[in-house]
């Protein structure tokens, strides 16, 4: 059986009976199960990784499905063609054109400020390869919005997503890199790890 946690009051939350049970069977049939619980706060921003495969959308998905949860996400514009933007929008997706990021700090913090209640995650690597340092979009924005960051895991392992710990931001944003990397450094993507 797939645990799936339930969600605190000031969650944001979408979805049917219906949703949430395909949410449910797609983790069941894959073997994955939800460890941690979220935090009752009604905005955040939420970090996902290792980010090694496109098999982590479709468990993220099928999570965010499972549980519920009313998360923003942004992907490469490249994927919102046809049918598959759709459904991508449908989900909560947001394209961007990776090749003028300069705005979307601004305006994704803007938008978390503005909201009753948005949690909006994304990949602090960036891509699915290796990198040696991670962005700092994440960060900006956590900071620009006023609000903590939330780390989520794959471990692919042992088929786990994991919800937790809650980082709340410094003034420092090395300092808060080599904590938040530290969190993540025992998991392991289907590809690789974050180190």
């Amino acid at each position: 059986m797939t645990r799936i946690p339930t969600l605190p009051p000031q969650a944001p939350r979408t979805g049917s009976r219906f949703t949430r049970w395909l949410g449910r069977s797609v983790l069941r049939l894959g073997g994955w199960t939800i460890a941690g619980d979220w935090p009752d706060l009604p905005r955040l921003v939420v970090i996902a990784a290792p980010h090694s495969s496109g098999w982590d959308a479709v468990w993220g998905l099928a999570a965010k499905l499972a549980m519920g949860v009313d998360i923003t996400f942004i992907a490469k514009a490249e994927l919102f063609r046809g049918p598959l933007g759709w459904l991508l929008r449908k989900f909560g997706g947001h394209p961007v054109d990776r090749s003028a990021p300069g705005g979307i700090v601004d305006q994704t913090a803007s938008e978390i400020r503005a909201a009753g209640r948005m949690w909006f995650v994304l990949a602090p690597e960036g891509t699915r390869k290796r990198v040696e340092h991670w962005k700092t979009g994440f960060w900006k924005i956590a900071r620009r919005a006023g609000v903590p960051v939330y780390c989520a895991w794959f471990h692919y392992p042992d088929k786990t997503i994991g919800l937790g710990p809650l980082v709340e931001l410094s003034d420092d944003p090395v300092a808060d890199m080599a904590r938040i990397r530290a969190i993540y450094r025992p998991y392991l993507g289907k590809n690789r790890g974050t180190d």
